[in-house]
């Protein structure tokens, strides 16, 4: 393999290629057969053999595409997570693989559900975890025995044709395997007629996604982002609630489907939770400018985007509020960092309220009551997750029952993500289906029923004509007796 340090993406798949490539895998799940759970482990085997032996290549390609992205974030979420999400698998996947039985409907007679694979399943990985996003599905999609093509972003071009040699150096491209290009090459690789789809990325382009799969009835995972709303009860531990957000907020520089994407304070503690916030990054990052642990924005476009939220909010008159601890000027920078930013005094036509950020901005909002709260998260789009901090387990019930959304983290944000035994995936807006765990073994595999019929016959005269008095009398009590 060529050396991270001064690789260049290679040329994109073409989509003959890419039919080919799904026709043939087809072709091997049909002629092999289900793989057995030694194969099915031997493959996860290798997925974890691929991350561990090449985590530093990994980690220096996507600093490579981010421009600055610390290496010990990436071994963190794009090595560590998937390694032991794969123990997890491995560990419960003998169990996960045996058949359900259930009561027969009288004797004589049998039922269970076997877990089938599905076939050939399509995966679309974004570029923010650009490993993580990318191999998470595919741990799932492997141990319920299914065969894979993966089609990383465009925008972490380096990582992407890393990921393309490292699953060429240890699978079949029949088992796995991985196509590069564009976004043309990416919407002809969802329309192509999988067995099933994962999507993991923004809910426009996922309307996009879900009209080409509609077109082969090909069964769809998508896991999108949207606005994750925190809120923070007069019975919380302030400070640390506080300190917890920034921490979250500030990860990845906010380019995660899961950052806290706007927070709710009760009325006169605004002012708090700045200084809150302020001693929160100046703690974690004294400086930001050059500081290797502070990601950068991926792009350019991305960075014009985000710093087009903030003048559009500014110019609508919002309090903009830039958390720069060295007071570093970044209009002249390496890279395309953009400071922690809380937005104070929204209103409801700025943009930065209604766009996922994807970045470090925060909007902060004051409330007087929870069930005003509660009104405008269930007035706006379905979030991934949301996040409660409080002690008051009344209220923090109330507003379980009262908002829906993908999932929740009580006086934490994003940690959920973490537990491989919970489902992660979206409603609405901001998903459908799930994975991790034993969900991505389900989501990934047809539960086929299996009824076998007794061999004594006295039940046929029952329901099959002539109709007689048996059949009366059966009917009668049975419906006399509901």
């Amino acid at each position: 393999m060529s050396n991270p340090e001064t690789h260049s993406p290679g040329m994109e798949t073409g989509e003959d290629e890419m039919k080919n490539l799904l026709r043939r895998q087809k072709q091997a799940y049909l002629s092999d057969g289900y793989p057995d759970l030694a194969l099915r482990l031997d493959r996860l085997d290798r997925l974890a053999s691929l991350l561990a032996t090449n985590s530093e290549h990994i980690a220096n390609a996507i600093s490579q595409d981010f421009g600055s992205h610390i290496r010990e974030a990436s071994l963190f979420y794009d090595v560590v997570a998937l390694l032991e999400s794969i123990k997890h698998t491995k560990a419960h996947l003998a169990h996960w693989m045996d058949p359900e039985v259930y009561s027969p409907p009288y004797p004589g007679t049998a039922a269970h559900v076997a877990f089938q694979p599905k076939g050939v399943i399509g995966v679309v990985s974004p570029w923010n975890f650009p490993v993580q996003l990318a191999f998470g599905p595919v741990i799932g999609v492997l141990g319920a025995g299914n065969r894979a093509i993966l089609k990383p972003s465009e925008l972490t071009p380096v990582t992407s044709e890393l990921m393309r040699q490292l699953v060429a150096g240890s699978f079949d491209e029949l088992e796995l395997a991985v196509v590069t290009g564009g976004p043309d090459i990416g919407a002809a690789f969802t329309a192509l007629p999988f067995d099933h789809l994962v999507f993991t990325g923004g809910t426009a382009v996922a309307r996009h996604v879900a009209r080409a799969a509609a077109d082969n009835l090909t069964p769809l995972t998508l896991e999108l982002g949207g606005k994750s709303p925190v809120i923070i009860s007069g019975s919380a531990d302030f400070e640390l609630a506080v300190g917890r957000i920034m921490a979250a907020k500030t990860l990845n520089a906010g380019q995660i489907c899961l950052a806290p994407d706007y927070v709710f304070v009760p009325r006169g503690r605004e002012e708090s939770f700045v200084e809150a916030a302020s001693a929160a990054v100046a703690t974690m990052f004294p400086t930001l400018k050059q500081n290797p642990d502070y990601t950068s924005i991926i792009n350019e476009r991305h960075y014009n985007r985000i710093t087009g939220l903030l003048s559009d909010a500014k110019e609508k008159g919002a309090t903009i509020i830039e958390i720069n601890p060295s007071d570093e000027d970044f209009s002249q920078q390496s890279a395309h960092r953009v400071p922690p930013t809380l937005v104070l005094n929204t209103t409801a036509e700025m943009r930065i309220r209604h766009e996922e950020i994807f970045g470090p901005a925060l909007p902060v909002l004051s409330y007087d009551r929870i069930d005003d709260v509660i009104d405008l998260i269930n007035a706006d789009a379905r979030p991934l997750a949301l996040y409660y901090f409080g002690q008051d387990a009344e209220e923090e019930k109330h507003i379980l029952d009262a908002t829906t959304s993908g999932a929740v983290t009580i006086n934490d944000c994003v940690s959920h993500v973490a537990v491989e035994d919970l489902p992660f995936g979206g409603i609405g807006d901001s998903g459908m289906g799930n994975y991790h765990g034993k969900w991505g073994f389900l989501s990934f595999s047809h539960p086929k029923a299996i009824f076998r019929q007794t061999d004594r016959q006295e039940g046929d005269a029952l329901v099959r004509p002539p109709y007689g008095e048996p059949v009366r009398q059966f009917l009668e009590t049975t419906i006399s007796g509901t």
